[in-house]
């Protein structure tokens, strides 16, 4: 199981469901991980964060948005309305 797939069996969704961009609404596209493979950070979906391909790509790129923001805007649950943190 990918980690995708680990992140929507966690919270109990389906794959139809909607997940949105904790930082804009839009639907999400991708799966963040905060603290980077790279760094130790794992798959778990305690360490993901929903993002849509602009969002995602712009933090990637200029760090804008920064990781707290992205990580205030996940516990702050406008990503999915039935998830809390």
């Amino acid at each position: 199981m990918n980690y995708k797939e680990k992140f929507y069996k966690y919270y109990n969704l389906d794959k139809c469901d909607h997940v949105y961009c904790v930082i804009c609404g839009h639907v999400a596209t991708n799966l963040h991980h905060i603290k980077y493979r790279s760094q130790t950070g794992g798959d778990s979906p305690e360490n993901l964060a929903p993002m849509c391909y602009k969002c995602h790509s712009g933090h990637h790129e200029n760090n804008k948005p920064t990781t707290k923001e992205i990580i205030n805007a996940r516990n702050n649950n406008i990503w999915h309305p039935e998830i809390k943190f």
